[in-house]
This record gives structure tokens, sequence and C-alpha cells, in this order.
């Protein structure tokens, strides 16, 4: 059993085809999905799939390459989303200084209302960050002296730095099918650093299908082939790979219901 800790069934590319991608996914024994928001705009279509689903649940945020569009002045919009019982995080939130579709200031200033909302709310942050190591360090530092809240850092391909201050402050660290990319050789070195404990994997489909499937669109099923390769960087069991992964998700996500 696994878990996809980490899609995008709202988005067009499923457009039509969500039950039979939610098929695969149980066929290729993932048990559970967390859908992402990326929008405020678009929440309602991301909870709709997991009214839809009994195995799909979702988060609401607003991702940072859209902060000047959706600039959050306080937590509230995103609290007011969190009493349904399908949301199950915030995010996903953060830093994009990659493409820095919005201005830092906004996106700093969104990434911390998630933080907020996460921390009343009592949610997991569902962390993006790129080329931001120092200010995503920063902002998670200052936020947690602040009052502590749970979180992970998503789709991780940041540097050792970055990986040791996201676990120094609790967060759990989520790997995606980069990393079995073959020129990703130094992620699989800061990945192999952290305790199997603190890992998760997911796939951010339809984005970023691992090997064999590169170049497809991804869908949660993939994301067998990312744990296959993470069983191996870390030197167990496929199965036992899958049950602390699994673990790791359900203690951090504890508004998940875990199927039987």
């Amino acid at each position: 059993m696994l878990v996809d800790s980490h899609c995008h069934l709202d988005f067009p590319d499923y457009q039509g085809q969500v039950e039979a991608v939610m098929a695969r996914a149980r066929a290729a024994g993932i048990s559970t999905c967390l859908s992402i928001g990326t929008e405020l705009s678009r929440f309602p279509a991301v909870r709709a799939v997991a009214e839809k689903f009994d195995d799909v649940w979702c988060s609401v945020g607003v991702h940072p390459h859209e902060a000047q569009k959706e600039l959050l002045k306080d937590p509230a919009l995103l609290l007011a989303e969190t009493a349904h019982p399908k949301v199950v995080g915030i995010g996903e939130t953060g830093l994009d200084y990659f493409y820095e579709h919005s201005p830092k200031a906004e996106q700093i200033a969104n990434f911390r209302a998630h933080i907020a909302a996460g921390r009343q709310a009592r949610l997991p942050v569902i962390v993006h960050t790129r080329d931001a190591d120092d200010d995503t360090i920063a902002v998670l530092e200052e936020e947690m002296g602040q009052g502590a809240f749970t979180g992970l850092i998503h789709c991780f391909t940041g540097t050792q730095r970055l990986a040791d201050a996201a676990l120094a402050l609790g967060l759990y660290i989520s790997v995606s099918g980069i990393a079995t990319f073959k020129n990703s050789k130094a992620l699989r070195d800061v990945i192999q650093t952290v305790p199997l404990d603190r890992l998760l994997v997911e796939t951010d489909a339809p984005f970023l299908a691992p090997v064999p499937h590169r170049g497809k669109t991804n869908e949660p099923a993939f994301v067998v082939h990312t744990a296959r390769m993470l069983a191996e960087l870390k030197g167990v069991r496929e199965e036992d790979l899958a049950k602390a992964t699994t673990d790791n998700f359900f203690r951090l996500f504890r508004k998940v219901k875990r199927p039987e």
C-alpha cells in the first residue's frame, strides 16, 4: 500500500479521465491520494474531486506563482475552507524564485498567511520551494518561533542545508519522480540522508513523471516507481519503504481516515 501525497486531479490533463486514473492507482496499490489546491478561484473543483472518491482528499491554498493574483491579507479565506471534512492540509504555498511569476514580497506574505492557517487549523502546511532556500528557511524558522505547526517540503529538490533545516523544525520531506532522473544524483545524495520516518512519496501529477514514464502525463499509479527507487536508495525492502512512507503520511495528515 502506498500514498500519493501530492497530485493535481482537478487539472485539465485529466478531464473526463479521473475515474480511469483512480482505477489504475488502486490497481497499482495506491490506497490514498491527496489532491492539492493551487488557487482559491479553482478550489471548488479540487474539493469536488475529493468529494467524489472515498480515497481522495484535498488541500486548500494559493501556489506562489499565483500570490500576486490571490494575495491573502490574513488566513481567514483558507480557514473558512478547513471545516470541510475532506480538506486535510494547507497549501501548496511557499516561494518560487526560479520563475518569480509573483513578486517576492507577495510570495512571502502569502507563505506566512498559509502557515498561520495551518497553525490555527492544526493542519499540515504543504511547502513548495525552488531557488529560494535562504528565504524559505528564514520564514519557516521565524514562524515556528511564533508557534508550532506541522508540514512538509513537497517535491524536494533543494540543498542539504534546506533538508537539514526542515528536519530540525520537525517537517517531512516528500520525494517526487525528479529523484529518479539520471541527472539527479546530487538530489539522491541529499535524500539518502533523510531518515526513513520523515519521508513521503508523491507524483506531483500531471507533472514530473518518473522513469520509466518520463515525458508522459504523470498519474498517481506511477508513484510506485519513485517508491521503488527510494527503497533501493535506502537499502530497504519495497514493502518496508511503502509501510514507512504510508505511516508517515497518516501521522502527518491526521485528518485523513486511514483505509482498513
